[in-house]
């Protein structure tokens, strides 16, 4: 078991000093969806959008979105730190400030932000912090990165209305869910890849709060 000091360590965002350096080659990954397919990194029909949505564990989380009907293709990887493309044992210990991301490219006329984003926010835990259920670090916060500034004002208004919803219901914590644009996205190793669909047995931790998240 982890002791306290090591499990304290992986909640604080670590600086450009104390970060592992990573490494200037992309991790390999599959060119094609385990599951549907498509092409994971691209190239993509010009119709479709892509935002980064993180969840806690990243294989439950890709899972609810590739089987979303107008998602085109899902990718897991790390996002919002500071290592040049990190493993994942590397995220695991903090060292890197990334957090588990899904890649989530879709077709808006077949399903709405909005309807990404009720998934996002009914589907998890958003107002934990450092941690999602018993995974805990900063490999497990809570984060949106949009891709434009259409998508970051729809994440913002969504975000205020699901806190409202929270508040009503007599949960009185608050959203700490990391909201911004994407800077860089790396894609995590292939055994990540569609993880529970190579693997139906496996972890998914995933716990909403109950409140539902009335937005359209």
């Amino acid at each position: 078991m982890f002791g306290f000091d090591t499990m304290s360590k992986k909640t604080v965002m670590p600086t450009p000093e104390t970060a592992y350096p990573g490494r200037d080659e992309p991790l390999p990954i599959p060119e094609h969806h385990f599951v549907n397919g498509n092409p994971l990194k691209g190239p993509y029909p010009d119709n479709l959008e892509t935002i980064y949505l993180g969840m806690g564990c990243f294989w439950g989380a890709e899972r609810l979105f590739w089987k979303t009907p107008g998602v085109w293709v899902t990718a897991v990887g790390y996002a919002g730190g500071i290592t040049r493309n990190p493993t994942y044992q590397e995220t695991t210990t903090g060292l890197t400030g990334h957090t588990e991301m899904v890649k989530v490219v879709f077709d808006p006329a077949k399903v709405s932000l909005a309807a990404l984003l009720k998934t996002f926010f009914e589907e998890h835990d958003p107002t934990q912090g450092m941690r999602q259920g018993n995974d805990v670090g900063t490999t497990y916060r809570s984060a949106i990165y949009t891709t434009s500034e259409s998508q970051l004002a729809e994440v913002k208004a969504a975000r205020d209305l699901f806190q409202q919803a929270l508040k009503d219901a007599g949960h009185g914590q608050a959203i700490t869910t990391e909201i911004g644009p994407l800077d860089i996205f790396y894609h995590a190793e292939d055994y990540h890849q569609q993880y529970l669909a190579k693997n139906p047995g496996g972890y998914c931790g995933l716990r909403g709060t109950g409140v539902s998240c009335n937005i359209s």
